[in-house]
């Protein structure tokens, strides 16, 4: 592939053999795959043909080489590239691609985007819609395999593990980019797609621009019958099309796809094909050029050249092809740069339509024992012949194991392999075969070969969140389901497992058609030995299998098999025991062991039970039986004793004692207690055969039962503050669970009874959080506050803020847990106590804080702290620290008393003090319970300090931690030793454990300042459910405890609280008003028990329920309430919240509270008693919209704001309500609206309140038409809106400013127009452009009014190519038009754009230099519209109504114009015409105004003198008149009669005019060539101009004639006048350019030498220079170089011209070289400018430095050089810094020159500063000059 350029050179020239000897026989053999001789012999003739001759370019020897060996090799992945054509066969459809088969091997994928844009434009609409399209079919209802499609590359990209996939599309717009509208043929064979389906027949994408390609119904009959694909095509269909006819110089074609069409067709060099536009899929008659090992080579279409690889030679002939055997070839691939052309001669491609063979299906993965190597390509692979005769290939990778062990010998021709076919290759019609071991051993190599309930070992290579992605093999991939990721449910399964893990699934279904593997990692499942249920007729009454729970109701539960086989398993065949709720005994994925009771396969209905009949193996009693007893004994809550078995490293072994010891148990360490000292302590202290009381069941889900010891969390449990499933999760509520895990984004908690929540790390403190681990250990008991829950998700977000979770009595909260824990460490110290045997740790028991110890110094250590020993501190530490020494001076040995402050059993350390202060006996207070007083912090341990109170020195201990959530404390919290606080007594008697009980006082502040979230619910707090003997209407007195926004909490008594609702306070709330904060917190209240609220799910009960004992009183202390009797409201019986609010009415007002303004449902929520909720949707808030933008604003929660009743929403759950009323969206009324969607040039969708949606037009957004109208309008953006219409549910709205403030008397610039009647003739009216059809431009004036524009009304100017148009007139364009004439009747306004019209610019700038339309046409016209109007006369009689009737419909007709024997003519025509004018005349009228469109006259190759002048018009004329009586009247046969006399005549002086505008158009100067012939005459007209003849050659070239382009040059050459120089250089130039670009390096020589001869030989050298670089030939650039060097040495250009080539090219260092050898090379006078030029050089290509200080020795060797001065400054100012510039014109201003130059650099410098400084630098500049001139003066003074 590398040396295609020189071994296919373009253009249709034969190479001739070198040295003139015969071509090497040896080529010519039949066998086709026998090359290892050949290419041995034609290296030894090279070398001896090559030793005696001495080239002057080495490209010459490689060429002459390279000439007899053409190297054909197969296509690889790398070759390919962006834009490359290739032909492919369609090989799967799935839903979102096609996977396509691409020549030799290799493969590409087409996305459902890439197909065309009709069918994106579908599928799109169906996204936004949300629903499926009728018309919209899947690519599996248009696609079958084996269909040959033509493709695109648009990528090939390369993923992470080094794989190419290569990207592809069939739109035809990529694929026939390269054709154009004038380019079309009839006979051409072309892909398109269908894009619509009309009446007549389908309008097919043929991805031609400006082209309309039409198939009518009956050329597609026999094709739809053929594909059996229902009676009709479909949008997005492939189509291989042959154009029938081509109208209107290719804006109209005519397509058929009959097979026997398509077959037939042939590519032809009438068709025009160019190397731009050539197409694979072609077929073509190709004559063999040159037949070489591993192909052949072909030219083709008389000039192209192509090759054709082994693999795409007929296998029926094999290699005996001759040269110049003609042969019909199909062409597969166009590379798009190098243009190499790959074609096949294989039967299946030779008939356009077919489709290759397939492989039938026993064979795929079929082992071939004896394959034959037929040959061996290093590059590629090998090509072997298997069992069957049939040919195979491998590729490189697949002949060995590894790259190393790959062993090329064992390939020789004939050797044999064992082989296993692992693909198919369509467009090859070969097998694609692997010789690795691995791949011939593998169980699976598709996946048909995997079947439900196979045991596979895979690899883990992704982790999603719907399941585990395992890579089966190579192709097969499969996927676990989160569910079957282990035998429990996994909550991290990132923790278990890790990309790259091996493991071993099951198989549960595999689909092969849809690629779909799923498979288990449930251990039970994946060893289970039972027999695989994998469908329903294998389901036998009595079968034993496994299976797997999917659902668990009431009953009973739905248990899955294999292949999607799922049964019931009814509530009575669960256990032998009953079980009332299934869903709590058994979970979602739970493994069981089921027996088939009864199967229906036919009904897919399967029976099943779980109570085996047979007696269960021992090993089963795991799986179902005990399990369920346990299930039944021991419920979560349950509290039981256990015995400790046996201490394991993270918790202990225990068996239950109530069972005898056979159930066994276990408690994590972090269970054991709420504290984590405590943990660790009792786990030191239990031993085997310790009883611990009271241990409560946590769960029993695993093979045993976990227990804990948390009293929080038991008293938790047992007080029901505890959620048993998702759904009973109310946000608010505060509960009671442990850490789970500490993740670094935040804190999982678990919750009794397996709910688990996640505290993000912004809700885990009121501190900053810097890292999680510092807050919370695992294990640890938290409160936690649920903050919200995503049902889907089954997600819960929790908050753990102390702000948040605690009660806000912290004194209370940290007294129970310093009261808990002294209470455990009793506990723990009777344990020790009981321990027969004297221990270290029983004598610990005696020892407690405050009592005296008689001791002996041991050591004193050197930070002051001491150790001692005494008889009862025996194995014992016992340390004091340097503060508790006190002031004594103590030595090793020395006796001393000692006071006990702590005694640590874990790391057995006893803390003593030796204070006096301590030690000495004072009198003892009487102490009360709540006394505050002084004290001194002594000691600090893990949960509590030990401080000592300042009046009596007894000890006392407070705790450290406010609450279980209060775990942080930054460094200047932390409690020090010595510290004074004030602690406040809570327990006045010493106890057991030596010490008082206290709290810390008011000093420092652990009360918190609630901060409330706005989310919370009535009773965030979570109250207890305390048994009250309250009835309806019972009066109560209490103190508020709190005030919330919209209710009041009131404590009735010490254990009961009750709630107060804002709408229970008043009976009249003023709106506005905060009715809850007219209570204070603390005062005493009187109020009446009106219900009551449920304490779990926060519900309203009323009295009569019968949990209503169990409930939190619901008070009211509303005046009338206390009085009269208690509404009947909250008296009704049923709790049904529907009959609740059916008692309000639509249209009622409320008064209602603010409860928050929920932001992500837009929605204001409010509470309008204890029990009706309501809501107020964001646009129903207000009718002011800056209320509307931010309603979180306005609206405070626990204000009182009325409402009007509006309906229930969709749940029945909450009332719906308006703060505007209800309103009406009647015509003429204003409202509030949100934008919803902007469509560009059309205008915006408007959600109205009600849920209604409007629309607005872009004639209505403004009273001013703006060029971007919708640039102001961003989706969720807030306007008030006028409705304009309401019908049929459409509502038409507007925003302009006169129809909403129509009193404002703002300026309408562009008025509404709202019916043709407010259209003026000759009224300038504004508008948008809407599009550009073949009849003119369509302009918007309005909603529903369109005017048109004729193209002779656009511009002055005469425009050729319609896109200029477009490019001018994009859609949505904003123009000034005047209104030339009003059709009131048929509704039609024509408009014109012309300068002279509208006073505004042409539309079309000059500068595009078009020519104008003439003046003299103007005339003609007039002439022409008084013979229009004779003819109308005579025409309105004769023709009677088949003439009034087409009158009257003639824009219908625009529609469909490829009516069936319609040349395409006369529409275009009659489209052009005004309304009131008559077809004719209109005919002659649109010819006189467009003299350029010659094309029309379907003159084939421009004008030729010679040609017949009647031939060229006759085709016209027929055609004309055909089309235009056919389509008057049905019966053509009367075509004859019509023409009168009158009519002859006409013609005939119509043929003269068109002949005369021929003429006058081939004479136009303006006129661009357009032929051979055309460039003919102009260069025969201007002989020497080279522009011409350049552009002659830029034709050719753009056709691919390339020898036509070098004979143009050669012919320029000879033209062109000796002594026009410059113009024969250009000529050179251009032929040197062309041979560089597609000859070979030997032709460039040629050109080259010639060129040196005839012309300024240095000037060619430059010019070949040039031509090397731009078309990046450096090293060929490099040689030249050095050629000059040699030959020019006293020229500088040359030496500046290499030095510039080596800059840009980024050789600093060669370029510093150069300059050293160029000073030497050039005379000295030269050398100054040099060196300024290279650094000039320096500074723009190079290192600027250097450049400085190439300039800077300059000058210093010759400083009075003022133009490298001014050089040097000019190039500084724009590269370097401020302070250097002036550096520069400090040195130049103190030069002694000249004044004049002095005078010059002055005025310099002063610009610079005006330009970059100051006025003091200005001012520095101007006093420099005075002070020259100054001493100047006196210098000429003296």
């Amino acid at each position: 592939m590398a040396s295609m350029e020189e071994n296919f050179p373009r253009g249709g020239i034969q190479k001739k053999p070198t040295e003139g000897k015969a071509p090497n026989p040896k080529l010519e053999r039949d066998n086709l795959f026998d090359i290892h001789h050949d290419e041995r012999s034609q290296k030894r003739k090279r070398s001896q043909r090559d030793q005696g001759k001495q080239k002057k370019f080495k490209a010459d020897k490689i060429a002459a080489a390279k000439d007899n060996v053409v190297n054909i090799e197969p296509l690889t992945i790398e070759a390919l590239c962006e834009g490359m054509l290739l032909l492919g066969c369609i090989k799967e459809v799935s839903d979102y691609e096609l996977v396509i088969s691409l020549p030799n091997g290799l493969s590409g994928f087409v996305p459902v985007t890439q197909i065309s844009d009709a069918y994106s434009k579908m599928l799109s609409k169906q996204v936004a819609q949300g629903e499926l399209l009728e018309d919209l079919n899947s690519l599996s209802d248009m696609y079958s395999p084996g269909t040959l499609v033509r493709c695109i590359v648009t990528s090939v990209e390369k993923s992470a593990d080094g794989r190419r996939s290569i990207k592809l599309s069939i739109d035809p717009k990529k694929v026939n980019k390269g054709l154009t509208a004038s380019a079309l043929v009839s006979g051409m064979l072309l892909s398109g797609i269908v894009s619509s389906v009309e009446d007549h027949g389908y309008l097919i994408d043929i991805g031609v621009s400006g082209t309309h390609a039409f198939l009518p119904r009956q050329k597609a009959q026999n094709y739809i019958k053929a594909v059996k694909r229902g009676p009709d095509m479909k949008i997005g269909q492939n189509l291989n099309c042959v154009i029938v006819e081509v109208k209107n110089e290719g804006r109209v074609v005519r397509l058929s796809v009959d097979r026997s069409d398509v077959a037939a067709s042939l590519a032809t060099e009438r068709q025009n094909w160019t190397l731009s536009n050539l197409l694979p899929g072609l077929v073509v008659k190709a004559r063999v050029q040159k037949v070489a090992p591993l192909g052949i080579k072909v030219s083709f279409l008389s000039s192209f050249t192509g090759i054709v690889d082994f693999m795409h030679m007929d296998p029926e002939k094999s290699m005996n092809y001759s040269p110049d055997q003609v042969i019909k070839a199909c062409i597969l691939s166009i590379h798009p740069t190098s243009k190499v052309v790959r074609l096949t001669l294989r039967q299946a491609f030779l008939h356009p339509g077919g489709s290759p063979n397939q492989l039938s299906n026993d064979r795929m993965g079929a082992v071939v024992e004896e394959s034959t190597v037929k040959a061996f390509y290093k590059q590629f692979g090998a090509v072997f012949e298997l069992d069957d005769g049939t040919l195979a290939f491998a590729r490189l990778k697949h002949l060995s194991k590894t790259r190393k062990s790959f062993k090329p010998g064992a390939f020789k021709t004939g050797c044999k392999h064992k082989c296993r076919i692992i693909d198919y290759s369509l467009m090859d019609e070969m097998c694609i075969v692997s010789l690795k071991y691995q791949i011939i051993e593998a169980r699976f190599l598709q996946y048909q070969d995997i079947h439900a309930g196979d045991v596979v070992q895979g690899k883990v290579f992704a982790l999603k969140p719907i399941g585990m992605q395992v890579k089966v093999t190579d192709g097969i991939k499969g996927l676990v389901p989160s569910m079957h990721l282990a035998d429990v449910i996994l909550k991290q399964p990132e923790k278990k497992y890790n990309i790259g893990d091996e493991v071993r699934c099951r198989v549960l279904e595999c689909s092969p058609a849809g690629k779909k593997l799923i498979l288990t990692l449930k251990k039970s499942l994946v060893q289970s030995k039972l027999p695989v249920l994998s469908s329903y007729e294998d389901a036998k009454p009595g079968l034993i299998t496994h299976g797997f729970v999917v659902c668990a109701r009431e009953f009973g539960c739905i248990v899955k098999f294999y292949n999607d086989v799922k049964g019931l398993v009814p509530k009575n065949e669960l256990s032998s025991e009953p079980i009332s709720c299934p869903d709590k005994v058994f979970h979602e994925g739970q493994v069981v062991k089921v027996m088939v009771l009864k199967c229906e396969p036919q009904q897919e209905r399967l029976l099943l039970s779980f109570r085996l009949s047979s007696k269960p193996a021992p090993e089963d009693k795991k799986e179902c039986t005990p399990k369920k007893k346990q299930e039944v004994k021991y419920q979560i809550g349950e509290m039981v004793d256990v015995k400790v078995l046996k201490k394991k490293d993270n918790g202990l072994e225990v068996s239950v004692l109530e069972d005898e010891g056979n159930v066994i148990a276990s408690i994590p360490t972090v269970h054991l207690s709420d504290f984590v000292a405590n943990c660790k302590l009792l786990w030191h202290c239990l031993q085997e055969g310790d009883v611990l009381p009271r241990v409560m069941c946590l769960h029993d889900k695993g093979e045993h039962i976990i227990l804990s010891r948390k009293s929080a969390v038991i008293s938790a449990v047992q007080e029901e503050q505890v959620v048993r499933s998702f759904s009973e999760i109310q946000p608010g509520m505060l509960l009671t669970g442990y850490v789970r895990n500490v993740m670094p984004f935040g804190v999982f908690v678990e919750f009794p009874y397996g709910v688990t929540g996640l505290a993000p790390k912004v809700s885990m403190s009121d501190k900053f959080v810097t890292d999680t681990k510092d807050h919370f250990v695992v294990g640890q008991t938290v409160i936690a506050k649920v903050m919200s829950t995503d049902e889907e998700k089954q997600r819960v977000l929790l908050n753990l803020k102390l702000s948040e979770c605690s009660s806000g009595d912290s004194a209370a909260e940290s007294f129970a847990l310093l009261n808990q824990y002294f209470k455990e460490m009793k506990e723990i110290r009777n344990l020790l106590r009981r321990r027969g045997e004297p221990s270290v740790a029983r004598g610990l028991c005696e020892l407690v804080p405050g009592k005296e110890l008689q001791l002996v110094v041991q050591d004193v250590k050197e930070d002051g702290s001491a150790l001692f020993s005494g008889s009862c501190v025996t194995g014992v530490t016992v340390t004091a620290t340097r503060y508790h020494l006190g002031d004594k001076n103590i030595v090793p040995g020395e006796k001393t008393k000692a006071l006990v402050l702590h005694v640590d059993a874990l790391t057995s350390k006893v803390y003593v003090s030796l204070r006096e202060e301590l030690l000495k006996q004072r009198a003892k207070l009487r102490l009360t319970e709540n006394s505050q007083h002084s004290a001194i912090v002594q000691h600090i341990a893990e949960e509590f300090a030990i401080v000592s109170l300042l009046e009596t020195g007894q000890l006392a201990a407070i705790p450290i931690a406010s609450h279980f959530n209060d775990t942080f404390r930054f460094d200047s919290e932390k409690l020090k030793v010595g510290q004074t606080i004030s602690a406040t007594l809570k327990v006045v008697k010493v106890n057991d454990l030596g010490v008082l009980l206290a709290v810390q006082g008011p000093a420092k502040k652990n009360g918190f300042v609630r901060v409330r979230n706005e989310s919370e619910t009535a009773l965030e707090e979570m109250l207890a459910a305390v048994k009250h003997s309250l009835s309806l209407g019972d009066i109560v007195t209490g103190t508020v405890k709190s005030v919330k926004p919209t209710h009041v909490t009131v404590a009735i008594d010490d254990k009961l609280t009750g709630s107060i609702h804002a709408s229970r306070i008043l009976d009249e709330v003023p709106i506005g008003s905060f009715p809850t904060y007219t209570l204070k917190a603390g005062q005493k209240v009187t109020a009446r028990v009106i219900g009551g609220r449920d304490v779990n799910t926060h519900r309203y009960l009323p009295i009569t329920h019968p949990h209503f004992t169990q409930t939190i009183p619901e008070l009211s202390i509303r005046p009338s309430e206390m009085e009269g009797k208690v509404t009947a409201m909250l008296n009704l019986k049923e709790d049904s919240a529907l009959k609740k609010l059916g008692l309000y009415n639509v249209g009622q007002t409320v008064t209602c509270f603010v409860k928050k303004y929920n932001v992500l449902k837009n929605w204001l929520e409010v509470e309008v008693t204890p029990d009706i909720r309501g809501r107020v949707p964001h646009l129903l808030l207000s009718l002011n919209t800056k209320v509307l933008k931010h309603p979180e604003k306005s609206f405070k929660n626990g204000q009182a704001i009325s409402a009007t009743v509006t309906g229930t929403d969709v749940t029945k759950t909450n009332l719906c309500l308006s703060l505007t009323g209800i309103q009406s969206l009647e015509q003429g009324t204003i409202t509030v609206g949100m934008v919803t969607k902007v469509t560009p040039h059309i205008g915006l969708t408007i959600a109205l309140p009600g849920g209604k949606t409007g629309k607005v037009s872009i004639f209505h957004l403004n009273d001013t038409y703006t060029e971007n109208p919708l640039g102001d309008f961003k989706v969720g953006k807030i306007v008030r809106c006028y409705i304009l219409s309401n019908e049929n549910g459409k509502i038409q709205l507007s925003l302009r400013q006169s129809r909403l403030n129509p009193k404002s008397n703002s300026k309408v610039e562009d008025v509404e127009i709202t019916c043709i009647k407010d259209v003026k003739k000759g009224q300038l009216v504004r508008g948008y452009v809407k599009s550009i059809t073949p009849s003119g431009v369509f302009f918007g004036l309005s909603t529903s009014l369109l005017g048109r524009i004729l193209f002779q009304n656009v511009s002055p100017y005469f425009v050729q190519k319609h896109s200029l148009y477009e490019k001018y007139l994009p859609e949505g364009k904003l123009l000034t038009a005047k209104v030339l004439g009003v059709n009131g009747k048929e509704k039609h306004i024509e408009l014109s754009l012309l300068p002279e019209d509208t006073r505004m610019p042409s539309v079309l700038p000059e500068s595009l230099g078009l020519p104008r339309y003439d003046a003299e046409e103007e005339k003609r016209e007039a002439n022409d519209r008084e013979k229009r109007e004779e003819l109308k006369l005579k025409t309105k009689r004769r023709r009677g109504k088949s003439e009034s009737e087409q009158e009257a419909k003639p824009k219908k007709r625009k529609i469909c114009p490829a009516d069936e024997n319609d040349s395409g003519i006369e529409v275009y025509y009659r489209e052009e015409e005004d309304d009131d004018q008559k077809e004719e005349a209109a005919k002659k009228k649109s010819k006189i105004r467009k003299p350029g469109e010659a094309p029309r006259l379907q003159v084939s190759m421009g004008f030729t003198w010679d040609e017949d002048m009647n031939a060229m018009d006759i085709p016209v004329l027929n055609q004309k008149e055909e089309s235009s009586e056919s389509e008057e009247e049905e019966d053509p046969q009367s075509k004859l009669k019509k023409q009168t006399k009158k009519e002859k005549e006409l013609e005939k002086q119509k043929k003269e005019k068109e002949l005369c505008k021929l003429e006058a158009a081939l004479m136009d100067p303006s006129r661009q060539p357009q032929s051979a012939d055309d460039f003919d005459r102009l260069v025969l007209s201007s002989p020497n101009s080279s522009i011409l003849w350049l552009q002659y050659m830029a034709f050719h070239l753009q056709a691919t004639e390339i020898e036509k382009a070098r004979a143009v040059a050669e012919r320029a050459l000879k033209t062109i006048c000796f002594r026009e120089e410059q113009e024969k250089l250009n000529v050179w130039v251009a032929l040197l350019n062309l041979e560089n670009m597609y000859g070979t390096e030997e032709t460039l020589m040629k050109v080259f030498e010639r060129a040196v001869q005839y012309n300024e030989p240095l000037k060619v050298f430059q010019h070949l220079c040039d031509i090397y670089a731009n078309s990046e030939k450096y090293k060929q650039a490099e040689e030249l170089y050095h050629t000059m060097l040699k030959r020019f040495r006293q020229e500088k250009s040359v030496w500046l011209k290499y030095a510039s080539f080596l800059l840009k090219q980024g050789q600093t260092e060669a370029t510093h070289r150069l300059l050293e050898r160029a000073l030497k090379a050039l005379p000295t006078k030269e050398h100054v400018d040099v060196i300024s030029r290279f650094a000039q050089m320096e500074f723009r290509f190079g290192d600027p430095e250097h450049a400085k200080a190439l300039f800077e020795s300059t000058l210093n060797s010759y400083p009075k050089r003022t133009d490298i001065w001014s050089i040097y400054m000019d190039i500084m100012i724009k590269q370097g810094s401020q302070k250097e510039v002036r550096d520069i014109f400090e040195r130049v201003i103190h030069l002694s020159l000249a004044p004049k130059k002095m005078k010059f650099f002055f005025k310099r410098y002063l610009d610079y500063e005006k330009k970059f400084g100051t006025t003091e630098s200005i001012l520095a500049v101007k006093r420099a000059a005075l002070e020259y001139v100054e001493t100047k003066s006196s210098l000429a003074d003296t």
